[in-house]
């Protein structure tokens, strides 16, 4: 089914919006797929924040021109769908190289994080890193662990007091 001009056109202005301007952006072969797969892949994509299009190559290719992921320009061949994120990469890829496991069809061809272009090989290296949260937890928890230990030295000096106290006390009534 032919596309009519004004619809291409639309395309082209919606992919310029989304995909263009996303900091982070994988690019997906999915050759074989069945509609089950297609419907748990955009699932777990969901979960994770990001969103998932299925792209016109030529389109796609017109949209991006001159932006961060034109880069990625020579990745555009065959059944390719986008999966993008403004915020977390890292759930995004675990999302899709576990996918992938699951689902061989899914061929990883390359990514955007931050701008930068990764390939399909750093995609599984970027599913590994720990998620901001994550981050964020051992962040706090490094910077509790001085302070709590400052906090119990200085509980330990009165307790320590109070216990010599107690036994001179309790070595007064043996006497």
């Amino acid at each position: 089914m032919a596309l009519s001009r004004a619809r291409k056109e639309e395309l082209v202005e919606t992919y310029g919006e989304s995909l263009a301007e996303a900091p982070h952006a994988f690019l997906l072969g999915f050759k074989g797929i069945s509609v089950p797969q297609v419907t748990e892949l955009r699932a777990r994509i969901r979960e994770t924040g990001a969103s998932y299009t299925v792209v016109k190559n030529r389109l796609a290719l017109l949209a991006i021109e001159g932006k961060p992921l034109g880069a990625l320009s020579e990745h555009f061949s065959g059944p390719t769908a986008v999966a993008y994120s403004e915020e977390s990469p890292v759930e995004l890829a675990k999302a899709l190289t576990d996918f992938a496991k699951t689902a061989p069809v899914v061929e990883l061809k390359g990514g955007l994080l931050n701008g930068q272009q990764v390939a399909a090989e750093q995609i599984k290296e970027i599913a590994n890193l720990p998620t901001r949260e994550e981050l964020m937890a051992k962040l706090l928890f490094l910077l509790q662990s001085p302070i709590t230990r400052f906090v119990r030295t200085l509980a330990a000096v009165p307790r320590d007091f109070v216990v010599v106290l107690s036994q001179v006390a309790q070595a007064k009534d043996q006497d």
